[in-house]
């Protein structure tokens, strides 16, 4: 069994140069350091679904100042667009790992995250569906590109990826499967184009309902685009024939600008978090426009490895009697 992970080891270096190399070339992106922990109380650290518990502790050299691991780089990474000045259309990416304690496990969840998280300075006249389209149609070629450089290396390892990817509104989709709740939607899509970009997640759609949730102040999902919908966020979603069900790959979009973060922190009754440190940034100015996003790096080596559990690409914490259970089934755990 050793050598059998060691050559997965291998495979997964392989995958996370081939497609990190890709995705930075084809987005102009420089490569940065960052943070594990910020301070707790400035807004920067990423609210996911706004309900999620950060890791916290006090710092003694701070006179007990607590900080919070980061969730994800969202919001940080325009504070650092301004700081490195980088210029409009040019970008930086990370390697960025998280802890998310409220995670429930699931052969595709662990509470330990690793994304590349990239962050794209913008024109303000950029912020439009359409450049939302072109840059997912980038990410996305990184992804085919590298799913047939995989297949090269490992003959073993079919490439699947359809040469284009889908692009459906949430409430386009809602229409199409409106007696489906919103995990069978994406299931149904996924399945029928193999790849799919839906757009517009986290405002409320024509049942009441949105399609899934988004904090307040990173992605907008409440401008009106030129598509005649809302929204210019979304989630590049796969087609996982090991997993039988839609693979969630990025969540990304074009970030908030001041109407739009003032826009949402009041329809989700947020409006304290304006006099936090991140929003008093942006309401004034200071933060440059901008696109962005995480990849899952354990997804993405999860799908192009055909795993079926997410612990066979990175190390976590499981129990042993989940342990046992999957190696029955000759599934084996890092």
């Amino acid at each position: 069994m050793g050598r059998n992970l060691l050559k997965t080891e291998q495979a997964i270096t392989f995958v996370k140069h081939t497609f990190s190399k890709k995705l930075t070339e084809t987005l102009n992106l420089i490569p940065i350091s960052s943070p594990l922990v910020v301070l707790d109380g400035t807004g920067i650290n990423d609210d996911l679904n706004g309900t999620e518990r950060p890791v916290s502790f006090p710092i003694k050299s701070l006179n007990e100042q607590r900080a919070v691991v980061v969730h994800s780089l969202a919001k940080w990474k325009r504070v650092r667009l301004r700081d490195l000045e980088i210029e409009e259309n040019e970008g930086i990416i990370t390697d960025m790992r998280a802890l998310r304690p409220d995670e429930d496990y699931s052969p595709i969840h662990s509470i330990y995250v690793d994304q590349w998280d990239w962050e794209k300075r913008i024109a303000a006249e950029s912020r439009t569906y359409s450049y939302l389209k072109t840059t997912v149609e980038m990410i996305y070629r990184a992804l085919y590109e590298t799913e047939l450089e995989v297949a090269v290396r490992y003959p073993e390892k079919t490439a699947i990826l359809p040469a284009e990817i889908k692009f459906i509104h949430s409430e386009e989709l809602l229409a199409l499967y409106p007696d489906f709740t919103p995990k069978e939607r994406e299931n149904a899509i996924a399945k029928a184009y193999g790849a799919v970009f839906i757009y517009g997640i986290g405002g409320a759609l024509s049942n009441g309902f949105p399609h899934d949730g988004r904090a307040a102040d990173y992605d907008d999902w409440s401008t009106d685009n030129e598509e005649g919908y809302k929204g210019l966020n979304g989630d590049i979603l796969v087609w996982n024939p090991i997993i039988n069900a839609a693979f969630e790959l990025s969540s990304m979009g074009i970030r908030v600008n001041k109407s739009a973060l003032q826009y949402q922190l009041e329809i989700r009754n947020s409006l304290e978090r304006a006099s936090l440190s991140f929003h008093k940034m942006l309401l004034s100015d200071q933060l440059p426009e901008s696109i962005g996003g995480g990849i899952g790096q354990s997804r993405v080596c999860m799908f192009m490895l055909k795993k079926s559990h997410i612990g066979e690409v990175q190390v976590s914490i499981w129990n042993d009697e989940h342990r046992k259970l999957l190696a029955d089934k000759n599934i084996n755990l890092l």
